[in-house]
């Protein structure tokens, strides 16, 4: 029993590893965490990846899942303290790199939720960017996700691909 238990775990998380590849740009592990129960806001974590020789950038995002969507990111207010703003340049994807969205960093915020999301929904994002183009993704809700998950370099935002 235990072995179908691992075999049907490594079959979702190779699932959900990789949710859109479009012109070059691959997206992998996203999820969406909400706060609490009917929380007026979400956000949207994954990782960029910049397959082509070219740099690229994420200039929008968009999802009937809520009334609005921006890309944010946090910024450091000293003394410990973090304030959330909106990036309103986009997000660099430079050729060959990849730029994770990460809790306490760089995110899709998800703003006016149009309903509740609870554990394992699912939900529609388009991510634009200024050279690939529209990019879907559809996203899980994983509201019981460590912070840490997925984030190998403890949620820093640029690192090389391998």
């Amino acid at each position: 029993m235990s072995l179908i238990k691992n075999i049907a775990a490594a079959a979702v998380a190779t699932l959900l590893s990789t949710a859109a590849f479009a012109d070059g740009i691959m997206v992998q592990d996203p999820y969406v965490r909400t706060s609490r129960p009917n929380a007026p806001t979400a956000a949207a974590f994954m990782v960029l990846m910049n397959h082509t020789d070219a740099d690229d950038r994420l200039i929008g995002v968009r999802s009937e899942i809520a009334q609005k969507v921006e890309l944010h990111t946090h910024v450091d207010q000293g003394g410990g303290l973090m304030r959330m703003t909106q990036i309103e340049d986009g997000i660099a994807l430079p050729a060959g790199e990849t730029h994770a969205l990460a809790r306490g960093g760089d995110h899709v915020m998800l703003m006016g939720l149009n309903q509740s999301l609870a554990q394992d929904d699912e939900v529609t994002i388009t991510l634009v960017f200024e050279t690939a183009g529209e990019v879907v993704v559809t996203v899980p809700v994983d509201n019981e996700r460590k912070a840490e998950h997925g984030a190998a370099d403890g949620g820093h935002a640029d690192h090389k691909s391998h």
